[in-house]
């Protein structure tokens, strides 16, 4: 596969998951300061804006000042909009690798966003949350059902993985200093979807070791941190060209995510909650390690020689190779 499409691939599932992502926070933080009035919308809104890695503006944040940075910000290397549209890019750029439904998924996405941003205004922030949700949720289902099996596949779970762990990890760090009984646990289960596997698991009791032991060991919740970890391993491990070498993680990213997953595969439950924030700050570190580590092994282009020209010079080309 050309370098440049396994590239494209990676970040498309990256930017999907990051949109989807932003858009599931944004809305739980939404409904927190309109259902919530003991809320205050600036600190509230400061604490989002640090989650997602945007930078703060020194005038006083609300509802949809917040909602405008977030979601509607074109220039906002963060923003939901600015996610959709890199997503859609990579897909144009790689088309022979993507299913006809995968691309007009992404391209109907993004033509239909100055329709929910219009009806969002209207209507309230939920509308174009709701929207991207629905929309990052169909074009995973169409690309679990419209492409091979292939090296292709592995790029886009690949990127989709590590995306969904720091994504996951960047909500966790939100909460890690508050108290345990703090209600505000709950909105980290509400933002990641867990909710609702999360009661069913522990029959309805909200502690706070119980909710950041879930969303970050549960092996069977698909957007918990270990299984992420571990889908995205199994890519590396399966895009490896000598699976079967005498000696495992030869390459740099599928070593840090091994270690990443086996220190919380091994992880005792009692001591997880102890240091917390430097634990989650090691994990979104070790993700952006793994994607300048993947970058480094199978985006960049080599140069070969070519014998050109009718005197037998000799060129150097550059072919990419992944």
């Amino acid at each position: 596969m050309l370098a440049r499409n396994a590239e494209s691939l990676f970040w498309i599932g990256r930017y999907v998951e990051r949109a989807e992502y932003t858009a599931r926070i944004l809305d739980v933080a939404v409904h927190q300061l309109l259902e919530d009035a003991t809320v205050d919308p600036d600190r509230t809104s400061r604490v989002l804006l640090r989650v997602l890695g945007i930078e703060s503006p020194e005038h006083e944040l609300d509802v949809w000042s917040v909602t405008e940075l977030v979601a509607f910000d074109p220039d906002n290397g963060g923003s939901i909009i600015d996610s959709v549209s890199r997503a859609r890019e990579n897909a144009r750029g790689a088309r022979e690798v993507t299913s006809t439904e995968m691309w007009e998924c992404l391209n109907a996405t993004y033509n239909g966003l100055p329709g929910a941003e219009r009806a969002s205004r209207a209507l309230g922030p939920h509308q174009f949350c709701h929207y991207i949700t629905d929309r990052a949720a169909m074009f995973a289902g169409l690309s679990d059902s419209t492409l091979s099996r292939d090296d292709g596949y592995r790029f886009l779970l690949l990127g989709r993985s590590i995306e969904r762990v720091d994504m996951t990890v960047r909500l966790l760090l939100s909460r890690a200093g508050d108290r345990t009984s703090s209600p505000a646990w709950v909105t980290v289960l509400r933002s990641a979807g867990a909710h609702d596997p999360y009661l069913r698991t522990h029959r309805g009791v909200l502690d706070a070791n119980q909710i950041a032991e879930f969303i970050l060991l549960d092996r069977l919740f698909p957007r918990s941190v270990f299984h992420s970890l571990r889908v995205a391993e199994a890519c590396l491990q399966e895009l490896d060209q000598r699976p079967n070498s005498r000696f495992a993680a030869r390459h740099e990213a599928h070593r840090l995510l091994g270690r990443a997953r086996s220190e919380l595969e091994f992880l005792p439950a009692k001591v997880l909650f102890e240091d917390l924030p430097s634990r989650l700050l090691w994990l979104q570190q070790t993700c952006h390690e793994v994607g300048e580590a993947v970058a480094l092994q199978y985006f960049h282009a080599e140069s070969w020689v070519a014998w050109t020209g009718l005197h037998g010079r000799i060129e150097l080309r550059l072919e990419e190779t992944a």
